[in-house]
C-alpha cells in the first residue's frame, strides 16, 4: 500500500508573514532582506552580493577613516564622501524633487470661456489659499485651489488673465523669480521671460 501524502510545509518570513518568494512585493522589503539573507539564502542571491558589497563599502570607510587606503576603497570613499538623501517610493523607486517652477496653463471650456491653471506656487513656500484669494481680488474674478489631474494642488482662475499674471506674481511674491515662470502654449512649455 502506498504512503499516505504529507502536507507541505510553507516557510513565511517572520517580519512580514508571507512566503519569502513574495516578500519583494510587501510593503517591508527593506525589512525582510536580513532575514531572507540568514534564513532563505539561495532565493535572493543578489541580496547576499548587496550585503557582502556594504559590508566591503563599511571596511573601507573604516580603512579610510584609520588613515590605510587601497586602490580598492578610494572609489568608494570618493562616493561616500558625500552623504545624499535620497527618497524611495514603495517599490523601490526613487522619488525625484520637484524642480522649483509656475506654469501657467490657458485652458478653454464652450468655445468661449476660459480658465488660468497656475501650478507650482506652493514649491517657493507661497500658501495657495491666499494666493488664490489675492488672484481673485486683482483680476476681479473667481479664483480657486483644486486638485490638479496629477493629485497635486493648483490654482484655477476664471477667464484668461495670462497677460498681466507673470508681473503679479513676480510683484507680489519676490520669492518667485521671472525666470522659473512658464507657460504651456500649444502643449509645449514656453518661458514667460
Amino acid at each position: 500500500m502506498a504512503e499516505k501524502p504529507q502536507p507541505v510545509r510553507v516557510l513565511y518570513c517572520q517580519v512580514c508573514s508571507l512566503p519569502p518568494e513574495y516578500c519583494e512585493f510587501g510593503s517591508d522589503f527593506n525589512k525582510c532582506k536580513p532575514w531572507l539573507i540568514q534564513n532563505v539564502p539561495d532565493l535572493y542571491p543578489n541580496l547576499l552580493n548587496e550585503a557582502n558589497e556594504k559590508e566591503a563599502d563599511k571596511v573601507a570607510d573604516k580603512l579610510q577613516a584609520t588613515g590605510i587606503s587601497s586602490a580598492s576603497s578610494a572609489g568608494a570613499a570618493s562616493s561616500a564622501g558625500k552623504p545624499e538623501e535620497v527618497k524611495r517610493l514603495p517599490g523601490g523607486k526613487i522619488k525625484k524633487k520637484d524642480k522649483q517652477e509656475v506654469i501657467i496653463e490657458k485652458v478653454v471650456r464652450n468655445k468661449r470661456k476660459s480658465i488660468t491653471t497656475v501650478k507650482g506656487l506652493e514649491l517657493f513656500g507661497v500658501k495657495l489659499s491666499d494666493a488664490s484669494k489675492k488672484l481673485g481680488k486683482k483680476f476681479a474674478t473667481g479664483a480657486s485651489v483644486v486638485k490638479g489631474p496629477t493629485e497635486k494642488e493648483q490654482i484655477d482662475v476664471q477667464g484668461d488673465i495670462s497677460y498681466d499674471i507673470v508681473e503679479f506674481i513676480t510683484d507680489t511674491w519676490p520669492d518667485v523669480p521671472e525666470r522659473a515662470i512658464f507657460f504651456i502654449e500649444d502643449g509645449k512649455k514656453v518661458p514667460a521671460a
